[in-house]
């Protein structure tokens, strides 16, 4: 029998949510791309400049894959926590719940992150639907950053692409679970994070989840604002490692997930990185005459060693930028 678990909650374990941003708006606006327009490389690079973040519909990944994989995920998910325990790390799936990195961060959330570069072997229903997914993204973000490039008219279409092309590419795939909160029904104006507010390092992000409320992301103004659901579209957050490649002109978008009292949420991001040896810096087909870097330089593995030893909500870049000489 599969038994549904749903975690015990207390609200001395759990920060209820409250931003240094300005107060949460309704339903933003948010930039949405037909892959299939001719011009979709330059409302990328639009929307890129000006929210790190877009919606991208007419991507051509199968709706079939989605909800399958959805569903063998919350199979999982509806397992006991005794039977999920058993796929934590060093198990391939890497089961967590609650604990987001290890200094200390928490969410009302339980996760599964496995290496995507190679998907590992493992005979699971959830690794077979995920391959095929993972394959699918992976070629959607190739042709994404290859439409930046064409967009920002550099010579190298795959400049970005070969970075997540190469067979030492460190990506990654993420499935997040977040459980109903019932226990805050009531409180009015407060939400349970369930993951707190943080850009991702990575070059690009692809997210897809069900048709649900709770991501929130920060605008340029300060203001949060909630991304209306969408369980047929898929949603891509420019990282900290792409903002360093343009040197600025695009910047990682800062958003969070807060948790329905009512109803969960499913959601499945694909992170495209580098190489681990890879050096970080601004593209020089970017960098116009005179331009410097606004960035010291450094490899992935260097600040994905700094990333995943900070705290969510730090501010990541800042200890690899260059100090302003002043006048």
């Amino acid at each position: 029998m599969v038994v549904l678990s749903q975690p015990t909650l207390d609200l001395n374990q759990y920060s209820l949510l409250r931003s240094t941003c300005k107060p949460t708006a309704s339903f933003a606006d948010i930039p949405e791309i037909d892959l299939s327009d001719p011009n979709a490389k330059f409302h990328i690079v639009k929307a890129c400049e000006e929210f790190g973040f877009f919606k991208l519909v007419n991507h051509r990944v199968p709706i079939e894959l989605m909800t399958k994989l959805e569903d063998e995920s919350l199979c999982f998910f509806k397992l006991s926590e005794s039977e999920k325990d058993k796929a934590r790390p060093p198990h391939p799936l890497g089961y967590g719940s609650k604990n987001i990195g290890s200094n200390g961060d928490k969410g009302w959330i339980e996760y599964l992150l496995i290496n995507a570069n190679p998907l590992p072997i493992f005979s699971h229903d959830f690794l077979c639907a995920a391959t095929e997914y993972v394959t699918a993204v992976k070629k959607l973000s190739c042709e994404v950053v290859e439409l930046i490039a064409e967009g920002l008219k550099m010579e190298r279409r795959n400049a970005i692409s070969k970075l997540l092309n190469d067979e030492k590419a460190d990506c990654c795939f993420r499935v997040n679970h977040y459980p109903p909160c019932p226990e805050m029904q009531g409180l009015s104006g407060r939400n349970m994070i369930g993951f707190g507010e943080h850009t991702d390092p990575q070059i690009i992000s692809i997210l897809r989840s069900n048709n649900s409320t709770g991501l929130q992301i920060c605008l340029r103004d300060g203001a949060w604002v909630s991304v209306p659901p969408d369980n047929g579209a898929l949603f891509v957050n420019v990282g900290d490692a792409l903002q360093v490649m343009t040197n600025g002109r695009f910047k990682s978008v800062k958003h969070k997930v807060v948790v329905d009292p009512n109803r969960e949420r499913v959601s499945m991001i694909y992170f495209g990185g580098p190489p681990l040896s890879e050096k970080i810096t601004p593209l020089p087909e970017l960098l116009e005459d005179g331009e410097e870097s606004l960035y010291k330089e450094f490899t992935w593995w260097e600040y994905k060693t700094a990333a995943y030893k900070s705290k969510l909500a730090d501010y990541r870049l800042g200890a690899f930028e260059k100090s302003p000489i002043s006048s």
